[in-house]
């Protein structure tokens, strides 16, 4: 990046103290805690040291450049991604960084190319940013401060025909696992973050970096500051609109017009100043201002649909009075009673619009005849009716997640003529990113909910093309731990967090070790908590600002059948964990029963298992057992990064008798397996109970049989039950079918995904 004047002078002191921070952070990468206490806070305490001396980014940058090139030397590749990561929010927020570290940098990641995932993606990432970053400095602080605040910019190239894309990070937690403690300073966090930032501010921020990256340490920051505020809003906004087109400009033309856009920045920088004389404005140092803090709501989880509600009132703020005219911008009447069918609220005024007429033409009443008034056409009108839901087959077809197929016609556009160019389709223009605070518990919840909101958008497309959904996740571990949620310590409790720190060493370093750290906070005093900081909301910020890269979590169905032959069977899915034990006898008539057969055969009941062996040769043999046992696990998280997610590993409890002289002897050994599917009958009608994901919430008792097998997607069902009654092949794929995701997978981004 050209950067006007030379590189600002930082003292030696700060320049090693930056040094020792930045060492500090690799041994801890290398496994090496000196201090448990900084667990978690060394990233964050290095960019807080650099926000409060702006002048020392370039610095920082020199440093973590060289860390780098040691790091390749040495294929010391665990180093690779946090060094980049820590890098670009260094150089996204630095107000004046050397083209020659610039050029560095980006050779780095075009060498990254050569190396297998995830180094070559985010490489390939990074170079590209850091290609329009050198063409036009300050663009990438730009854009991430206008799509944040959802700032309306004619010139931005991600607003199409004047919509502002929302972004919003949406933080959930649930009431019931978490302290209330824990929640209160969540939302005291969010709450402060949000009442920090205006509309005006924002747009001050953009203006004052932009022009400090173009004019260097010639720019009057405080003054510049001072002036901006002074002004009314509307003149700031022609200002920030005047930066923003320069900026733009210059990255779309390239480098033939850098000289071009620096006057262009300098006459705005006069316009808003005054004519200044070269070398007469006061060299206060670079005073950049930090990143202003993201769009966050926090909310806790108390109803089971509540995430499909708030992702839509997110895209319709005014759908809360449940108004039709609300919500028929981009819908047409058919997707507006669609949507309206799902909200409980709108259930009367649903019922009092019905038709009461009993359908037949005969039937309608005599309308009276008006001059020059069709008769045919107005007898036949009806008023009042609402139409019927068409079943999901008939529907238009949800073809995946990723598709940018249109929710449905536009209304008001004619038919496109046969042989015209197809339209494109629709882009995703708003984001929203959900942060799951809490343990594995939460994570089940979320299982349930993704796969209830992929069912609905298979029935009627709504959210998916018009929402980019995204994942995180934050493990906390609540103190004390509820008595009856879980016997099992943190480490039992967090099985994904513990997975994706394994995976992610960066994940491991910033995120996981805050499970512990969160609820001390949030018991300590308002002084001592980092509140004026705000700690949890920048960490919030940071994880999902360069968390990019999903790790997918297969899940995982299971259907389970009763003792009562009148209850329907209940379907469920779990991300984590099946546990099932023998449930205790109810009745007298059948506790005695159960005495006499323990007596006989041991404790337990008799199950039939089936299930399909899983090998590497992915030529699956299915196999039957009959055992009598006392219960089960199924772990859907592998204990090695390495191995297989899509697999179950299964621990059966099987009792074993042994006759022997003292009489008849029973003992406990646990039969381990892996598999992707399992049916369990219980021969003897014998109940046991279901319990998933570890929560005491989702229990299920009297379960006489249940199957387990990987969960479909659900536009993979419908697509199939559409192809079947039109296919010969009986139950092969044909069709799209076959090119569409088999599997539902639950992502959750992290820093790096898995690296191997």
């Amino acid at each position: 990046r050209h950067c006007p004047g030379s590189e600002p002078a930082v003292p030696a002191e700060l320049e090693s103290d930056i040094l020792r921070r930045v060492r500090a952070l690799l041994r801890e990468l290398d496994g090496h805690h000196p201090c448990h206490s900084d667990r978690g806070m060394l990233r964050w305490t290095l960019h807080k040291k650099i926000d409060q001396n702006p002048s020392a980014s370039s610095v920082l940058v020199r440093i973590l450049v060289k860390e780098l090139e040691r790091a390749e030397r040495g294929d010391a590749r665990q180093h690779i991604i946090p060094l980049l990561h820590t890098l670009m929010y260094t150089l996204l927020q630095g107000p004046c960084i050397p083209d020659e570290l610039c050029a560095r940098v980006y050779d780095f990641c075009k060498r990254l190319l050569t190396l297998p995932k995830p180094f070559c993606t985010i490489g390939l990432h990074y170079a590209s940013r850091l290609k329009v970053e050198r063409t036009a400095p300050g663009t990438l602080y730009q854009r991430m401060v206008i799509s944040e605040q959802s700032l309306k910019s004619d010139p931005y190239p991600y607003q199409v025909e004047g919509v502002v894309p929302l972004r919003r990070i949406f933080v959930f937690a649930d009431p019931e696992l978490l302290s209330g403690a824990i929640c209160n300073a969540l939302l005291t966090d969010t709450e402060a973050a949000r009442v920090s930032q205006s509309r005006r501010g924002c747009m001050s921020r953009v203006v004052t970096h932009a022009l400090q990256a173009a004019l260097g340490d010639t720019c009057d920051s405080p003054g510049l500051r001072a002036r901006l505020q002074a002004l009314p809003p509307g003149d700031v906004e022609h200002w920030f609109q005047q930066v923003v087109a320069a900026v733009q400009g210059a990255g779309s033309q390239g480098n033939a017009e850098r000289g071009q856009r620096t006057a262009r920045l300098q006459r705005i920088y006069h316009g808003l100043l005054g004519s200044v004389p070269d070398g007469t404005a006061p060299l206060a140092g670079l005073q950049d201002p930090p990143l202003p803090k993201p769009n966050i709501s926090f909310h806790l989880w108390t109803e089971d649909d509540q995430l499909w509600k708030e992702l839509v009132l997110f895209l319709r703020p005014l759908a809360q009075s449940c108004e039709p005219d609300c919500l028929s911008q981009e819908l047409d009447p058919l997707e507006m009673q669609e949507l309206l069918s799902d909200c409980d609220c709108c259930e009367q005024s649903r019922f009092s619009i019905l038709s009461t007429d009993s359908g037949i033409e005969r039937d309608l009443p005599a309308a009276p005849e008006e001059p020059g008034a069709d008769t045919e056409h107005s007898r036949l009108h009806r008023k009042g009716g609402i139409k019927k839901k068409p079943s999901p087959l008939d529907s238009v077809a949800f073809l995946q997640a990723g598709s940018d197929s249109p929710a449905g016609k536009v209304p008001g556009k004619p038919p496109r003529r046969s042989g015209a160019p197809a339209e494109p389709p629709p882009q995703r223009l708003h984001t929203a990113r959900l942060v799951l605070l809490g343990d594995d518990r939460i994570l089940g919840r979320l299982a349930q909910a993704y796969r209830s909101l992929r069912k609905r958008e298979t029935r009627r497309v709504f959210l998916t093309p018009r929402l980019d959904l995204q994942f995180y996740h934050i493990p906390v571990v609540p103190q004390p731990e509820p008595s009856a949620a879980a016997q099992a310590g943190p480490e039992e409790l967090c099985e994904v967090a513990g997975y994706l720190g394994r995976a992610d060493p960066w994940y491991e370093s910033n995120i996981n070790t805050l499970c512990h750290m969160i609820p001390k906070l949030a018991t300590m005093q308002p002084s001592k908590a980092l509140v004026t900081d705000l700690f949890l909301t920048d960490v919030i910020a940071y994880y999902t600002r360069m968390g990019s890269q999903p790790v997918c979590f297969q899940l995982h169905a299971v259907k389970m059948l009763f003792r009562d032959a009148a209850q329907e069977p209940a379907e469920d899915v779990f991300l984590t964990e099946l546990l099932t034990r023998v449930q205790d006898p109810t009745s007298h008539r059948e506790f005695s029963t159960t005495k006499k057969k323990t007596t006989l055969d041991g404790p337990g009941i008799d199950l039939t298992v089936t299930y399909r062996k899983a090998v590497l040769s992915e030529r699956e043999k299915e196999l039957a057992l009959a055992l009598r046992s006392t219960g089960l696990v199924m772990k859907a998280i592998p204990a090695d990064e390495a191995e297989e997610l899509g697999c179950l590993s299964v621990t059966i409890t099987e009792i074993v008798r042994t006759n022997n002289l003292a009489g008849r002897s029973f003992s406990a050994v646990a039969n381990r397996l892996k598999t992707r599917r399992m049916e369990i009958r219980s021969t003897e009608q014998r109940p046991f109970t279901v319990q998933l994901d570890k929560d005491s919430r989702r229990t299920y008792r009297n379960v006489i049989g249940l199957e387990v097998s990987p969960c479909l997607e659900p536009s993979y069902c419908l697509q199939k039950t559409r192809a079947m009654k039109f296919s010969l092949h009986g139950t092969e794929d044909v069709g799209l079918v076959k090119y569409l995701p088999k599997s539902l997978l639950l992502p959750i981004n992290t820093f790096a995904g898995v690296i191997q």
